[in-house]
């Protein structure tokens, strides 16, 4: 069986990936009524045996509206006037949003504000203070 390849530890069975084409809005003229030149690409996420489930996690966040509850990834291509161009842009865009949820995000380091900063914050704020305290009433 061929595959698809992602990264050096990623790769997609070409079973996985089930291919619809359907009729394409856009350019094309006669033909766009004619040739089913858009491409809807389907990938099961979440029976997908070659993702890790931290991959699977952060492949669902970048996905947002294009996964579906079952956790089925549904990408639409039709930029393209042919079948062919359409096919391949829609799997680049695939192996794309996998790649990405590939790379773990770097942890975040805590870090303390620096004196000065804590002290500048706190004149602002005296001197804030000072000024709305000049807008009370004035005693006769």
């Amino acid at each position: 069986m061929a595959s698809l390849p992602v990264t050096p530890g990623i790769a997609i069975d070409e079973s996985e990936l089930v291919e619809r084409f359907v009729l394409s809005s856009g350019p094309g003229g006669q033909n766009v009524n004619k040739v089913a030149s858009a491409v809807e690409l389907r990938f099961d996420a979440a029976q997908s045996p070659s993702l890790s489930e931290d991959v699977r996690a952060r492949l669902k966040a970048l996905a947002g509206r294009r996964m579906t509850k079952d956790g089925v990834l549904v990408l639409h291509g039709n930029r393209f006037r042919d079948q062919s161009r359409n096919r391949e842009d829609v799997r680049a865009r695939l192996i794309d949003l996998i790649a990405r949820a590939a790379v773990p995000p770097r942890p975040r380091k805590r870090t303390r504000p620096p004196r000065a900063a804590k002290e500048k914050r706190l004149t602002e704020k005296k001197a804030r203070s000072r000024l709305k305290e000049m807008r009370g009433k004035v005693d006769e």
